[in-house]
Protein backbone atom coordinates (compact mmCIF):
# COMPACT_ATOMS: atom_id res chain seq x y z
CA UNK A 1 0.00 0.00 0.00
CA UNK A 2 2.75 2.57 0.69
CA UNK A 3 4.05 1.95 -2.80
CA UNK A 4 0.62 2.56 -4.33
CA UNK A 5 0.16 5.76 -2.32
CA UNK A 6 3.52 7.04 -3.56
CA UNK A 7 2.53 6.36 -7.16
CA UNK A 8 -0.82 8.09 -6.67
CA UNK A 9 0.80 11.18 -5.16
CA UNK A 10 3.26 11.40 -8.03
CA UNK A 11 0.44 11.20 -10.54
CA UNK A 12 -1.50 13.91 -8.66
CA UNK A 13 1.54 16.17 -8.76
CA UNK A 14 1.89 15.48 -12.45
CA UNK A 15 -1.68 16.60 -13.09
CA UNK A 16 -1.02 19.98 -11.44
CA UNK A 17 -0.17 22.76 -13.91
CA UNK A 18 3.04 23.75 -12.15
CA UNK A 19 4.62 20.18 -12.16
CA UNK A 20 7.71 19.66 -14.26
CA UNK A 21 8.86 16.01 -15.09
CA UNK A 22 11.11 14.66 -17.77
CA UNK A 23 9.99 12.21 -20.45
CA UNK A 24 11.69 9.19 -18.83
CA UNK A 25 9.95 9.81 -15.49
CA UNK A 26 6.60 10.17 -17.20
CA UNK A 27 7.03 6.80 -18.99
CA UNK A 28 8.11 5.06 -15.77
CA UNK A 29 5.12 6.41 -13.87
CA UNK A 30 2.76 5.33 -16.63
CA UNK A 31 4.07 1.74 -16.58
CA UNK A 32 3.80 1.53 -12.79
CA UNK A 33 0.18 2.74 -12.93
CA UNK A 34 -0.68 0.04 -15.52
CA UNK A 35 0.91 -2.74 -13.43
CA UNK A 36 -0.94 -1.55 -10.33
CA UNK A 37 -4.28 -1.66 -12.17
CA UNK A 38 -3.58 -5.21 -13.41
CA UNK A 39 -2.71 -6.46 -9.90
CA UNK A 40 -5.92 -4.97 -8.50
CA UNK A 41 -8.04 -6.69 -11.16
CA UNK A 42 -6.35 -10.05 -10.54
CA UNK A 43 -7.00 -9.89 -6.79
CA UNK A 44 -10.75 -9.41 -7.36
CA UNK A 45 -12.86 -12.60 -6.94
CA UNK A 46 -13.81 -14.37 -10.26
CA UNK A 47 -17.32 -15.70 -10.82
CA UNK A 48 -17.58 -19.51 -10.99
CA UNK A 49 -18.49 -21.01 -14.41
CA UNK A 50 -22.05 -22.08 -14.90
CA UNK A 51 -22.31 -25.83 -15.39
CA UNK A 52 -25.01 -27.20 -17.68
CA UNK A 53 -27.79 -29.27 -16.18
CA UNK A 54 -27.35 -33.05 -16.15
CA UNK A 55 -29.83 -33.42 -19.03
CA UNK A 56 -27.54 -31.37 -21.36
CA UNK A 57 -24.28 -33.24 -20.58
CA UNK A 58 -23.18 -35.52 -23.56
CA UNK A 59 -20.16 -37.83 -23.66
CA UNK A 60 -17.69 -37.35 -26.58
CA UNK A 61 -18.42 -40.81 -28.00
CA UNK A 62 -22.11 -39.94 -28.52
CA UNK A 63 -21.63 -36.42 -29.80
CA UNK A 64 -20.40 -37.60 -33.25
CA UNK A 65 -22.25 -40.13 -35.42
CA UNK A 66 -19.37 -40.75 -37.96
CA UNK A 67 -17.52 -44.10 -37.90
CA UNK A 68 -13.77 -44.55 -37.75
CA UNK A 69 -12.44 -45.28 -41.26
CA UNK A 70 -9.70 -47.90 -41.64
CA UNK A 71 -8.25 -50.58 -43.96
CA UNK A 72 -7.77 -54.29 -43.45
CA UNK A 73 -4.13 -55.43 -43.38
CA UNK A 74 -3.54 -58.58 -45.44
CA UNK A 75 -0.38 -60.54 -46.21
CA UNK A 76 0.14 -62.06 -49.68
CA UNK A 77 2.87 -64.61 -50.36
CA UNK A 78 4.78 -64.55 -53.67
CA UNK A 79 5.87 -68.19 -53.43
CA UNK A 80 8.25 -68.95 -56.29
CA UNK A 81 10.28 -71.78 -57.73
CA UNK A 82 13.56 -70.39 -59.10
CA UNK A 83 14.96 -71.42 -62.52
CA UNK A 84 16.58 -74.86 -62.58
CA UNK A 85 18.40 -74.44 -65.90
CA UNK A 86 20.30 -71.67 -67.61
CA UNK A 87 18.49 -69.91 -70.42
CA UNK A 88 18.90 -70.86 -74.07
CA UNK A 89 21.75 -69.20 -75.91
CA UNK A 90 21.10 -66.58 -78.53
CA UNK A 91 22.33 -67.21 -82.11
CA UNK A 92 25.15 -64.73 -81.55
CA UNK A 93 26.26 -66.51 -78.38
CA UNK A 94 26.22 -69.90 -80.13
CA UNK A 95 28.39 -68.59 -82.97
CA UNK A 96 30.76 -66.90 -80.51
CA UNK A 97 31.35 -70.04 -78.42
CA UNK A 98 31.90 -72.17 -81.52
CA UNK A 99 34.43 -69.66 -82.81
CA UNK A 100 36.28 -69.71 -79.47
CA UNK A 101 36.46 -73.51 -79.46
CA UNK A 102 37.83 -73.67 -82.98
CA UNK A 103 40.29 -70.89 -82.22
CA UNK A 104 41.53 -72.93 -79.26
CA UNK A 105 42.12 -75.89 -81.59
CA UNK A 106 44.36 -73.75 -83.80
CA UNK A 107 46.36 -72.29 -80.91
CA UNK A 108 46.74 -75.46 -78.86
CA UNK A 109 49.66 -77.83 -79.33
CA UNK A 110 49.08 -80.93 -81.45
CA UNK A 111 47.56 -83.87 -79.60
CA UNK A 112 50.25 -86.30 -78.39
CA UNK A 113 48.62 -89.54 -79.40
CA UNK A 114 51.23 -92.03 -78.12
CA UNK A 115 51.40 -90.25 -74.76
CA UNK A 116 47.84 -91.37 -74.02
CA UNK A 117 47.50 -94.56 -76.12
CA UNK A 118 50.08 -97.26 -76.58
CA UNK A 119 50.49 -98.36 -80.16
CA UNK A 120 48.42 -101.41 -81.08
CA UNK A 121 46.18 -101.32 -77.98
CA UNK A 122 42.35 -101.25 -78.17
CA UNK A 123 42.44 -97.63 -77.04
CA UNK A 124 44.72 -96.74 -79.93
CA UNK A 125 42.45 -98.50 -82.40
CA UNK A 126 39.40 -96.67 -81.03
CA UNK A 127 41.23 -93.36 -81.27
CA UNK A 128 42.07 -93.96 -84.94
CA UNK A 129 38.42 -94.66 -85.69
CA UNK A 130 37.19 -91.47 -84.00
CA UNK A 131 39.85 -89.15 -85.38
CA UNK A 132 39.06 -90.42 -88.88
CA UNK A 133 35.43 -89.34 -88.46
CA UNK A 134 35.91 -85.87 -86.98
CA UNK A 135 39.51 -85.04 -88.06
CA UNK A 136 40.11 -83.15 -84.77
CA UNK A 137 40.65 -84.11 -81.11
CA UNK A 138 37.76 -81.82 -80.09
CA UNK A 139 34.47 -83.67 -79.94
CA UNK A 140 31.92 -80.85 -80.19
CA UNK A 141 33.06 -78.52 -82.99
CA UNK A 142 32.09 -80.60 -85.99
CA UNK A 143 34.33 -81.98 -88.69
CA UNK A 144 37.25 -79.59 -88.58
CA UNK A 145 41.01 -79.70 -89.19
CA UNK A 146 42.85 -76.84 -87.54
CA UNK A 147 46.14 -77.58 -89.37
CA UNK A 148 44.83 -77.85 -92.89
CA UNK A 149 46.28 -75.04 -94.99
CA UNK A 150 43.25 -74.85 -97.23
CA UNK A 151 40.31 -75.42 -94.84
CA UNK A 152 41.91 -74.71 -91.46
CA UNK A 153 40.87 -71.07 -91.39
CA UNK A 154 37.42 -71.59 -92.85
CA UNK A 155 35.56 -71.26 -89.57
CA UNK A 156 32.31 -69.86 -90.88
CA UNK A 157 29.19 -71.91 -90.32
CA UNK A 158 26.95 -72.08 -93.36
CA UNK A 159 23.25 -71.26 -93.19
CA UNK A 160 21.22 -74.29 -92.18
CA UNK A 161 24.06 -76.19 -90.53
CA UNK A 162 23.53 -77.39 -86.97
CA UNK A 163 27.16 -77.16 -85.94
CA UNK A 164 27.32 -75.20 -82.69
CA UNK A 165 23.75 -75.99 -81.65
CA UNK A 166 23.58 -77.35 -78.06
CA UNK A 167 21.48 -80.34 -79.15
CA UNK A 168 23.99 -81.24 -81.86
CA UNK A 169 26.88 -80.96 -79.40
CA UNK A 170 25.15 -83.30 -76.96
CA UNK A 171 24.56 -85.86 -79.71
CA UNK A 172 28.19 -85.62 -80.79
CA UNK A 173 29.42 -86.19 -77.24
CA UNK A 174 27.12 -89.18 -76.81
CA UNK A 175 28.26 -90.74 -80.08
CA UNK A 176 31.87 -90.22 -79.12
CA UNK A 177 31.34 -91.85 -75.72
CA UNK A 178 29.85 -94.99 -77.25
CA UNK A 179 32.59 -97.59 -77.59
CA UNK A 180 32.30 -100.31 -80.22
CA UNK A 181 33.34 -103.72 -78.99
CA UNK A 182 33.88 -106.64 -81.35
CA UNK A 183 32.85 -109.97 -79.89
CA UNK A 184 33.99 -113.15 -81.67
CA UNK A 185 31.59 -116.03 -81.80
CA UNK A 186 33.69 -119.20 -81.54
CA UNK A 187 30.81 -121.54 -82.27
CA UNK A 188 30.40 -120.34 -85.83
CA UNK A 189 32.59 -121.98 -88.46
CA UNK A 190 33.26 -118.79 -90.35
CA UNK A 191 34.46 -117.10 -87.15
CA UNK A 192 31.75 -114.41 -87.31
CA UNK A 193 32.10 -111.25 -85.23
CA UNK A 194 29.44 -109.18 -83.52
CA UNK A 195 29.91 -105.46 -82.87
CA UNK A 196 28.31 -104.06 -79.73
CA UNK A 197 28.20 -100.57 -78.29
CA UNK A 198 28.42 -99.85 -74.61
CA UNK A 199 25.39 -98.00 -73.27
CA UNK A 200 25.91 -94.36 -72.35
CA UNK A 201 23.78 -92.35 -69.94
CA UNK A 202 22.23 -89.52 -71.94
CA UNK A 203 21.42 -86.13 -70.40
CA UNK A 204 17.80 -85.27 -69.68
CA UNK A 205 16.03 -83.02 -72.21
CA UNK A 206 15.42 -79.37 -71.41
CA UNK A 207 11.75 -79.75 -72.39
CA UNK A 208 9.84 -81.94 -69.95
CA UNK A 209 6.67 -83.97 -70.28
CA UNK A 210 4.76 -81.29 -68.36
CA UNK A 211 5.78 -78.76 -71.01
CA UNK A 212 4.53 -80.98 -73.81
CA UNK A 213 1.11 -81.65 -72.24
CA UNK A 214 0.70 -78.13 -70.77
CA UNK A 215 0.33 -79.20 -67.13
CA UNK A 216 0.35 -75.88 -65.25
CA UNK A 217 0.04 -77.56 -61.86
CA UNK A 218 3.41 -79.24 -62.23
CA UNK A 219 6.67 -77.77 -60.97
CA UNK A 220 8.58 -79.69 -63.68
CA UNK A 221 7.79 -77.16 -66.40
CA UNK A 222 9.52 -74.08 -67.77
CA UNK A 223 12.77 -75.07 -66.11
CA UNK A 224 14.41 -71.88 -67.39
CA UNK A 225 11.82 -69.56 -65.81
CA UNK A 226 10.63 -68.54 -62.34
CA UNK A 227 7.20 -69.93 -61.46
CA UNK A 228 4.76 -68.34 -58.97
CA UNK A 229 1.94 -70.01 -57.07
CA UNK A 230 -1.54 -68.56 -57.66
CA UNK A 231 -4.80 -69.88 -56.21
CA UNK A 232 -8.50 -69.39 -56.84
CA UNK A 233 -11.56 -69.44 -54.58
CA UNK A 234 -14.49 -71.12 -56.30
CA UNK A 235 -15.03 -69.48 -59.68
CA UNK A 236 -13.52 -66.20 -58.52
CA UNK A 237 -10.38 -64.43 -59.61
CA UNK A 238 -6.83 -65.77 -59.49
CA UNK A 239 -4.58 -64.28 -56.82
CA UNK A 240 -1.61 -65.13 -54.65
CA UNK A 241 -2.21 -66.94 -51.31
CA UNK A 242 -3.28 -64.24 -48.85
CA UNK A 243 -5.17 -63.67 -45.64
CA UNK A 244 -5.76 -60.98 -43.02
CA UNK A 245 -3.44 -60.61 -40.04
CA UNK A 246 -4.70 -62.13 -36.79
CA UNK A 247 -4.18 -60.07 -33.63
CA UNK A 248 -0.61 -58.82 -33.27
CA UNK A 249 0.69 -61.25 -35.88
CA UNK A 250 3.67 -60.10 -37.95
CA UNK A 251 3.80 -60.27 -41.74
CA UNK A 252 6.47 -63.01 -41.62
CA UNK A 253 4.44 -65.19 -39.25
CA UNK A 254 1.27 -64.55 -41.22
CA UNK A 255 2.97 -65.63 -44.46
CA UNK A 256 4.06 -68.94 -42.93
CA UNK A 257 0.54 -69.58 -41.60
CA UNK A 258 -1.04 -68.73 -44.95
CA UNK A 259 1.09 -71.24 -46.84
CA UNK A 260 0.19 -74.03 -44.42
CA UNK A 261 -3.52 -73.21 -44.51
CA UNK A 262 -3.62 -72.79 -48.29
CA UNK A 263 -1.17 -75.36 -49.67
CA UNK A 264 -0.92 -77.91 -46.90
CA UNK A 265 2.05 -79.22 -44.94
CA UNK A 266 3.69 -81.11 -47.82
CA UNK A 267 5.57 -78.03 -49.05
CA UNK A 268 9.05 -77.22 -47.77
CA UNK A 269 9.02 -73.43 -48.00
CA UNK A 270 11.12 -70.50 -46.79
CA UNK A 271 9.87 -66.94 -46.23
CA UNK A 272 12.71 -64.61 -47.20
CA UNK A 273 13.13 -61.82 -44.64
CA UNK A 274 10.66 -59.76 -42.63
CA UNK A 275 10.30 -56.80 -44.99
CA UNK A 276 7.66 -56.97 -47.77
CA UNK A 277 8.60 -56.54 -51.42
CA UNK A 278 5.81 -54.03 -51.93
CA UNK A 279 2.21 -53.23 -51.12
CA UNK A 280 -1.08 -52.70 -52.90
CA UNK A 281 -4.20 -50.79 -51.78
CA UNK A 282 -7.55 -52.08 -53.00
CA UNK A 283 -10.60 -49.90 -52.29
CA UNK A 284 -13.97 -51.62 -52.01
CA UNK A 285 -16.81 -50.50 -54.25
CA UNK A 286 -18.95 -49.99 -51.15
CA UNK A 287 -17.36 -49.55 -47.69
CA UNK A 288 -18.09 -52.31 -45.18
CA UNK A 289 -19.15 -51.76 -41.57
CA UNK A 290 -17.99 -54.18 -38.88
CA UNK A 291 -20.51 -56.10 -36.81
CA UNK A 292 -20.03 -53.92 -33.73
CA UNK A 293 -20.50 -50.81 -35.96
CA UNK A 294 -17.32 -49.28 -34.57
CA UNK A 295 -15.29 -49.09 -37.81
CA UNK A 296 -15.90 -48.58 -41.49
CA UNK A 297 -13.66 -50.72 -43.76
CA UNK A 298 -12.85 -48.82 -46.95
CA UNK A 299 -10.66 -51.53 -48.46
CA UNK A 300 -7.64 -53.77 -47.94
CA UNK A 301 -3.89 -53.17 -47.97
CA UNK A 302 -1.90 -56.13 -49.31
CA UNK A 303 1.75 -56.56 -48.33
CA UNK A 304 3.69 -58.97 -50.56
CA UNK A 305 6.14 -61.33 -48.82
CA UNK A 306 8.76 -63.25 -50.80
CA UNK A 307 8.87 -67.02 -50.42
CA UNK A 308 10.74 -69.97 -51.96
CA UNK A 309 9.65 -73.58 -52.34
CA UNK A 310 12.43 -76.12 -51.76
CA UNK A 311 10.53 -79.37 -52.21
CA UNK A 312 7.03 -80.79 -52.22
CA UNK A 313 3.86 -79.64 -53.92
CA UNK A 314 0.71 -77.72 -53.04
CA UNK A 315 -2.29 -79.75 -51.92
CA UNK A 316 -5.69 -78.05 -51.58
CA UNK A 317 -7.50 -81.06 -50.18
CA UNK A 318 -7.63 -79.84 -46.57
CA UNK A 319 -7.15 -76.10 -47.10
CA UNK A 320 -8.96 -73.75 -44.72
CA UNK A 321 -9.51 -70.86 -47.13
CA UNK A 322 -12.03 -72.37 -49.53
CA UNK A 323 -9.54 -72.70 -52.41
CA UNK A 324 -10.49 -74.85 -55.37
CA UNK A 325 -7.58 -74.65 -57.82
CA UNK A 326 -3.92 -73.64 -58.07
CA UNK A 327 -1.33 -73.09 -60.80
CA UNK A 328 2.42 -72.47 -61.13
CA UNK A 329 2.81 -69.68 -63.69
CA UNK A 330 5.58 -67.54 -65.15
CA UNK A 331 5.41 -63.76 -65.29
CA UNK A 332 3.96 -63.50 -68.81
CA UNK A 333 1.35 -66.14 -67.94
CA UNK A 334 0.30 -64.19 -64.85
CA UNK A 335 -0.46 -61.16 -66.99
CA UNK A 336 -3.07 -63.19 -68.88
CA UNK A 337 -5.12 -64.29 -65.84
CA UNK A 338 -4.76 -61.42 -63.34
CA UNK A 339 -7.00 -58.39 -63.37
CA UNK A 340 -5.37 -55.27 -64.86
CA UNK A 341 -5.23 -53.47 -61.50
CA UNK A 342 -3.73 -56.56 -59.82
CA UNK A 343 -1.17 -56.99 -62.59
CA UNK A 344 -0.07 -53.34 -62.34
CA UNK A 345 0.50 -53.84 -58.60
CA UNK A 346 2.90 -56.80 -58.95
CA UNK A 347 4.48 -56.58 -62.41
CA UNK A 348 7.54 -54.65 -61.19
CA UNK A 349 8.37 -57.06 -58.36
CA UNK A 350 8.24 -60.30 -60.38
CA UNK A 351 11.30 -61.88 -61.96
CA UNK A 352 11.60 -61.63 -65.74
CA UNK A 353 12.83 -65.23 -66.06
Amino acid sequence: MPRRQEVASCLASFKRPNSHLCQTCLLSLHNQQRLASTATAASAPQPSPIEPPPSDRVTPSTQSTSLHTTYRIRASVLLSRPPLLTRDLTPFEKAYFLYQKRLNERLALPFSRYFYYQKGTPGDVEWKRKIKERTTPARDIGRYNAYDREAGWNDEVLVGERVGEPEEMVEALVRDAEVEVEVKDGEEEDGGQEVKKESVVKPMPRVTEADRVGDKRSLDRLLQRTLYLVVRRGEGRWWFPSDALVGKESLHTAAERILVQAGGVNMNTWIVGNIPLGHFVRNYVKPMVEKDKSQEIKGAKYFFMKGRIMAGQANLKDNKQGLTDFQWLAKDELQQILLPRDWNAVKNILAER
